[in-house]
């Protein structure tokens, strides 16, 4: 039986679907139940911020898809580390065979954001269980469509990452190689970097969102530092703005821009192109948080 972590977010709807066109044995973890009844699977309501419940949601679990929210403009460590620890210690007490979380490229110690914090969790994990995996995503598509790229009022794509490219990967993707893995033998400490087939730049990507959406989505690059001022200026806390203008500036270096053949080797297919990623989405993408003409 695998527990779905995450289950309504991005790449949870998609591992969702896999599953139970596998009809592997599952069940997903919801904290709102309305939209537990949404994913039509076996669910189970609980928090990873509530022990007890992760405990609960464990039973009969023998294999844990582990996925939970980003980095939180909150001051401290990341609640991310604390909750998928919870999740983690719960799986071990629980006897779980073997987890597979998803991560980010280039976690690593002392790293911005969910760059360090999901290396503390990796960390976390590998002293735990020795059957263990890691998907180690690049940026998504999909945060072309939930507003995690950045557009102002009237459509304009707004990033810091200058000319350099991005090889983002269609979350449907990352949903392919967790089913394998966690339908498959158990895994035994292999971390994975996925990507899509190829890197755009920002002015690319909104050249294809102009030709898909059918209005003219401009791209406006910022420096770092005039981002890192736009979201103070949005109000979100400076530590936390001036960690995201970091993590831009390393992605106009080009740290976002290597593609892998791991989709391909995971599942037998490559990874969806970002055109293959529009035309499957066209009408989420003119009804979504790209504003329209006029």
């Amino acid at each position: 039986m695998i527990l779905v972590t995450g289950a309504t977010g991005s790449i949870g709807r998609y591992l969702v679907r896999r599953l139970q066109q596998e009809q592997a044995p599952f069940k997903a973890l919801v904290r709102d139940e309305t939209k537990g009844r949404t994913l039509g699977c076996d669910f189970v309501v609980g928090d990873l911020d509530d022990a007890d419940s992760i405990a609960a949601a464990l039973k009969g679990v023998d294999r844990l898809f582990l996925n939970a929210a980003g980095a939180q403009p909150v001051s401290g460590e990341q609640p991310m580390i604390r909750q998928q620890k919870t999740a983690i210690d719960a799986a071990r007490a629980a006897g779980v065979s073997e987890i597979v979380k998803i991560s980010v490229w280039h976690a690593h110690e002392g790293g911005r954001l969910a760059e360090g914090a999901h290396w503390q969790i990796e960390q976390h994990l590998k002293a735990s269980t020795p059957n263990w995996s890691l998907l180690q995503p690049s940026g998504f598509m999909q945060n072309f469509i939930t507003g995690a790229g950045a557009f102002t009022d009237d459509g304009k794509l707004v990033g810091a990452y200058g000319d350099s490219a991005v090889s983002y990967i269609d979350c449907h993707d990352i949903a392919a190689c967790a089913a394998v893995l966690l339908t498959g033998s158990p895994g035994t400490g292999e971390s994975y970097v996925l990507t899509g087939p190829e890197a755009l730049t920002q002015a690319q990507i909104a050249e294809k969102l102009s030709a898909a959406t059918g209005r003219t989505v401009d791209y406006v690059s910022l420096s770092p530092d005039q981002l890192a001022a736009a979201l103070k200026a949005q109000g979100l806390p400076p530590q936390f703005a001036d960690d995201v203008a970091v993590l831009s500036e390393e992605v106009a270096s080009g740290s976002l821009a290597t593609t892998t053949s791991a989709v391909l080797d995971l599942t037998g297919r490559a990874p969806r192109t970002f055109d293959e990623f529009l035309a499957d989405n066209r009408e989420a993408l003119r009804s979504g948080p790209v504003p329209s003409d006029g």
